[in-house]
């Protein structure tokens, strides 16, 4: 598949581009390469290749699950006009 000077004009129009005509012929060569690899990619035979998770053999450092902070609400709640259940209370503005 390759696009014509008019997809071009087309895209740049539903992107609110103003491209100048010497930009749209770049455009349209680096849009049609693009396309081209892409091609070239869908006709690599995968079959028989598992799906990675990572391109590289990594593995995850993992750490203990602990609590290591203290609870703040109260702390960061105390400014505040009204506080209820630890939630924040504010007046109604859209009416029902």
């Amino acid at each position: 598949m390759s696009l014509t000077l008019s997809d071009v004009e087309k895209i740049a129009r539903l992107s609110r581009l103003s491209l100048g005509e010497t930009e749209k012929a770049t455009v349209l060569s680096e849009l049609n390469g693009i396309l081209a690899m892409v091609a070239q990619m869908q006709r690599v035979n995968t079959d028989g290749v598992e799906p990675m998770t990572h391109p590289h053999e990594v593995a995850l450092r993992l750490r203990e699950d602990k609590v290591t902070e203290t609870d703040h609400a109260a702390e960061y709640q105390a400014c505040a006009p009204e506080v209820r259940n630890r939630l924040y209370i504010v007046p109604q503005v859209i009416e029902e």
